[in-house]
């Protein structure tokens, strides 16, 4: 190989590293907000209260026959 082969590898090698820690960085980011989003979903949901105006015997039973 010669001095211009080396150097063209080396550089293809560090965009390559560069390409991939931009790509996790922007993973991991992802993955931070859809933890957060599911985590407010969730505490809106255990915040929520229950429908009042229905009677106290509805959703005590399942039909498995229909």
């Amino acid at each position: 190989m010669d001095v211009a082969g080396i150097a063209k590898l080396s550089t293809t090698i560090a965009e390559t590293g560069n390409r991939q820690e931009v790509q996790t960085a922007i993973l991991k980011r992802a993955l931070q907000m859809e933890s957060s989003a599911a985590t407010q979903l969730i505490d809106a949901v255990e915040s929520a209260s229950p429908a009042q105006s229905l009677p106290s015997h509805l959703g005590n039973t399942i039909n498995t026959t229909a």
